[in-house]
Formats: C-alpha cells, sequence, structure tokens
C-alpha cells in the first residue's frame, strides 16, 4: 500500500495506491474522488456508492463517510479536499465585480454552489485537469503554487459541470414548483448513483425506483424527463463506457469484459458497441 498526503494550504491531496484499505473519514471538506483503476466503496450514512473509473464521487462539508478498497489488484486512487473557506472565497471571486474585489478584498463571502453528493461523470475540462494534476504529482513536481492553481482549475471544471448535471435537469423539470423539483432531482440523484454503482449486476426498475423513495413509474417518467434518456438506455451508456475503458487499459478478452459490465451476450454488445461509437470493440481495441 502507498499512500501520500500533500498539503496545499488549507486544502488536500490524497493519493493512494493499494489492494486493501479502510477508513473513516468525518467529511469536514468538500471532495472531488477518483480513481484510475479498479474501484472504491464508499458508505454514506446509509447510503452505498461505488467508484469506478471515468466518473467522480462529489461531497460535500458534513458528510462523514467510510472508504474501503478490496480487490485482487491495486487501486489507483486521487482524493482532493478543499477548505470550505477556500471555496466560499472562490465563489466570491466568481461572483463579484473587479471594483468590489478590490473595495472588500476579504469580505462578502459567497455560498459555494450546492452540488449533491454523489457521482458524475469524469470528462472534458476536470478529466484533463485531474490527469494532469496526477501526472505532476506521480514526476515529483509538488510546488504549492502549481499544485494550487491545478485546484483552482478542478473547481473552475466543477462549476463548469454545474450547468450540465444540475441546472439542465432543473430545467427540464421547471414545469414544477421549485421544492417539488428540487426534491425529485435529489431522489432521481440517487437512483442515478444506484444504477452506476450496481451497473454490472442484474438490477431491476423496483430496486432503483425502491432507491430513490419513488414509485416505479413516477420513476420513469421523471428520469427520462430529467436525464433526457430512459433508465434501460442510461444504464447501457454506463455499461458502455466501462467496456470502452476496460477495451483500452486492460488485455481481457472481449468476450471476458462483456461478463465484466453485465451484458448478456456477446453479439449484442459487440452490436450496441458499434451503433454507438461507429466501430466494433476489436476497432477501438
Amino acid at each position: 500500500m502507498k499512500s501520500s498526503c500533500i498539503l496545499v494550504d488549507k486544502n488536500e491531496i490524497l493519493v493512494e495506491y493499494a489492494s486493501a484499505a479502510r477508513r473513516q473519514e468525518p467529511g469536514d471538506k468538500y471532495e472531488i474522488n477518483v480513481t484510475y483503476s479498479g474501484s472504491v466503496d464508499y458508505l454514506l450514512s446509509k447510503r452505498q456508492l461505488t467508484l469506478y473509473p471515468e466518473t467522480f464521487i462529489f461531497l460535500n462539508p458534513g458528510t462523514p463517510y467510510t472508504r474501503t478498497i478490496d480487490a485482487t489488484l491495486p487501486v489507483d486512487s486521487l482524493s482532493l479536499r478543499f477548505d470550505p473557506e477556500f471555496c466560499q472565497d472562490f465563489e466570491r471571486v466568481l461572483r463579484m465585480k473587479q471594483h468590489q474585489l478590490l473595495d472588500n478584498p476579504e469580505g462578502g463571502a459567497g455560498l459555494p454552489k450546492t452540488f449533491a453528493d454523489g457521482i458524475y461523470p469524469l470528462q472534458g475540462d476536470l478529466r484533463y485537469t485531474l490527469r494532469h494534476l496526477k501526472k505532476h504529482i506521480s514526476a515529483g513536481n509538488l510546488h504549492p503554487l502549481l499544485l494550487g492553481e491545478y485546484l483552482n482549475h478542478c473547481l473552475l471544471n466543477c462549476y463548469g459541470m454545474y450547468d450540465t448535471e444540475i441546472r439542465d435537469r432543473a430545467d427540464a423539470l421547471g414545469f414544477l414548483a421549485g421544492s417539488t423539483r428540487d426534491e425529485i432531482l435529489r431522489r432521481l440523484s440517487i437512483a442515478k448513483d444506484y444504477i452506476i454503482s450496481n451497473y454490472n449486476k442484474d438490477i431491476c426498475l423496483e430496486d432503483i425506483a425502491h432507491a430513490a423513495c419513488l414509485s416505479v413509474n413516477h420513476f420513469m417518467r421523471t428520469f427520462k424527463q430529467a436525464y433526457r434518456q430512459s433508465p434501460h438506455q442510461f444504464l447501457t451508456s454506463v455499461r458502455l463506457k466501462q467496456a470502452k475503458f476496460l477495451l483500452k487499459n486492460t488485455d481481457y478478452p472481449v468476450n471476458e469484459i462483456v461478463d465484466i459490465v453485465g451484458f448478456e451476450c456477446a453479439s449484442s454488445f459487440i452490436r450496441l458497441f458499434r451503433n454507438s461509437f461507429k466501430v466494433t470493440p476489436g476497432q477501438y481495441r
């Protein structure tokens, strides 16, 4: 097991390479958690999340959790922990005009945008920034100014993702009253996390709806409105993305990948893969 914690002012960067690890965290910071191989289990109160490559888990202060790694091969993970005051100042600088910042350089702290605790797609600028941050750390480039710039960029990337993952979904349910819409989005986020955490298992609509405390029909209708695809389409897209990762980053045969990601047969997987990405799994590899 290899683990190191790098302090950047009041923020922390935790790098870990381990096949077995378990620890309880107080959850007193904003967190971005990613893994580049294997999976990591998070227990948030009674809610179980599983982190896989190509996704990240965002956690808010006040979310204590237990983090567990139990794997045959080492899991390569990275966690960024942002001090709440740092995030408040970051939000203030984004919101206020230049002359306001000059007149009041340390006052009027803003509140960070509200992200629900949960799993989000690791893509775009955030994926690029985190990968380059990890390369610098692996190479021993640990200058606080350099790492601080990357932490700042990661927050910027998260705020850019906010419009797609939060605001657009809320707009899709805009016909609902504000408090009702927020509660449905919260429950749909739990359902989405349940699908991602259990994507390689034989899950059914009743299981997902139960996790979100929604009836099956209510869940299916509102999920499609918010995510612009059915739960089954969403599950299929998660499986295909994980298959892409395994094709590029492992030597597993295609038939084994089919089993790992939860597809029933190789022929249907190959057809879906080709229809989605315009290449066969073999050509992609």
